[in-house]
């Protein structure tokens, strides 16, 4: 099929995205085109604006307009406690549930050797000033129940392993309202390990 440069330009653009390959980059092109050229302006003016506008955040490492985000400088979190998550979306699910008060460290992906992150691309120098620089009590892992989530979790865990900090991971098992025939027998297990005391 033959397409001019700018076409192709924007089917190869849109491939930089999660899950979009060459079929559904050339939907997508086609689409924005004929069908919302309001919507394409729209994307392009908000993209641009956050390449240009949003930054980290110094602390948390967030993505943030100001120096500073607006959970740390809230006044409202207890500052003694620090959760560290992979990425804003599990800091924003974290924020949903109403239940934690404390700090977060967003460190933007997991340990991966096999596609190149490492402890640098994950920003843990910059997780451990944090950590260095606040008083800090206790750090919750929530990196994700993946190899690769497990991996960071412990290899965090190592490294404040010498401090007085309490390292504590979440929790794994049934979730709220599951019956035990349908659950898998990993998280199944996993419950039962994690057990807690009722009386």
């Amino acid at each position: 099929m033959q397409t001019n440069n700018t076409l192709e330009n924007l089917i190869e653009s849109l491939k930089c995205l999660p899950g979009v390959g060459p079929k559904s980059a050339l939907r997508l092109a086609y689409y924005l085109l004929q069908r919302d050229r309001q919507g394409a302006h729209n994307l392009a003016k908000s993209i641009d604006e956050s390449l240009n506008k949003l930054g980290h955040c110094q602390l948390c490492n967030n993505f943030s307009e100001e120096d500073t985000c607006k959970i740390c400088d809230s006044q409202d979190r207890i500052t003694d406690t620090l959760c560290v998550v992979e990425m804003p979306t599990d800091l924003l699910m974290l924020e949903q549930t109403h239940s934690y008060k404390g700090m977060y460290f967003v460190l933007m992906g997991r340990l991966s050797p096999l596609d190149g992150i490492g402890p640098k691309e994950i920003h843990i120098n910059k997780l451990l000033e944090r950590i260095k620089q606040s008083e800090i009590n206790e750090v919750i892992l929530a990196t994700n129940f993946t190899t690769e989530g497990n991996t960071t979790a412990q290899y965090i865990a190592e490294l404040l392993k010498e401090t007085k900090i309490k390292v504590t991971r979440i929790a794994r098992g049934l979730p709220m309202g599951g019956e035990i025939e349908y659950v898998d027998s990993g998280t199944l297990a996993q419950s039962l390990v994690e057990r807690k005391k009722l009386i």
